[in-house]
């Protein structure tokens, strides 16, 4: 199944600025947040150093620019999540899919590298994997796709057959070539599936909650007109 959205319903699930599980995100871990601390301090220090030569004839500007460089730790998330929101804002046309779970496998990432020396003095190469959960998708037109991310405790209750819904984004009026799908809910699990949180999950739950309704009443609708047209002898 696959509804066309508005443009105004596109960019309320997925708003300009970073929403506050999209910061969380990119807050990221530890070292994450180590690395834009260390961005702030040099940002300060370049800031005084250019004070320095140029004198107080801009000290308001400069004070200004310094201030806003060493809480880069602090806005930094924001920016980044609202730049990937804005990779998804800019394709012209979405819809709301739902299909089912076609099969699921798990997979080992290489995340990162770390370099250490073994007891001989030789230079060791060690790979940290991360498991990835990878969801095969696909609905009665034949369309599929697979969406590959961080595998969580609670996805362990998805199983193949599994209803999933999703938006789909596409440059084309008639959503007839997909650019980019976002995050996945399995609503029989009440389970998001993501890299990435990129829609506002409890407008789109709701959104599909709503949908469900509508089409479960015209199918009702529908089944009473077909009702009212047997004559008495079809009883």
């Amino acid at each position: 199944m696959l509804i066309p959205l508005t443009r105004e319903t596109f960019q309320e699930l997925i708003p300009a600025v970073a929403t506050g599980v999209q910061y969380k995100y990119m807050w990221g871990k530890p070292p994450d947040f180590l690395r834009r601390m260390l961005i702030s301090a040099v940002s300060v220090i370049l800031v005084l150093v250019i004070y320095s030569f140029v004198g107080s004839d801009v000290g308001p500007l400069v004070l200004i620019t310094g201030l806003i460089a060493g809480l880069y730790w602090l806005w930094g998330p924001i920016l980044w999540a609202s730049l990937r929101n804005a990779q998804c804002r800019k394709h012209k046309y979405c819809g709301f899919w739902q299909g089912r779970i076609l099969d699921i496998y798990i997979t080992d990432e290489i995340t990162s590298q770390e370099e250490t020396v073994n007891q001989k003095g030789q230079l060791v190469i060690i790979d940290n994997l991360e498991p990835r959960i990878n969801l095969e998708i696909g609905d009665k037109t034949g369309f599929t796709t697979t969406l590959r991310a961080p595998l969580r405790k609670e996805h362990q209750g998805i199983v193949p057959g599994q209803a999933a819904l999703m938006l789909i984004m596409s440059d084309i009026e008639d959503l007839g070539t997909i650019a980019k799908v976002s995050d996945i809910y399995i609503p029989s699990r009440d389970v998001w599936v993501s890299d990435y949180p990129y829609l506002r999950r409890d407008l789109f739950v709701e959104m599909s909650q709503q949908i469900k309704k509508g089409r479960q009443k015209k199918t009702g609708d529908s089944n009473n007109r077909s009702t009212k047209r047997r004559s008495p002898a079809d009883y």
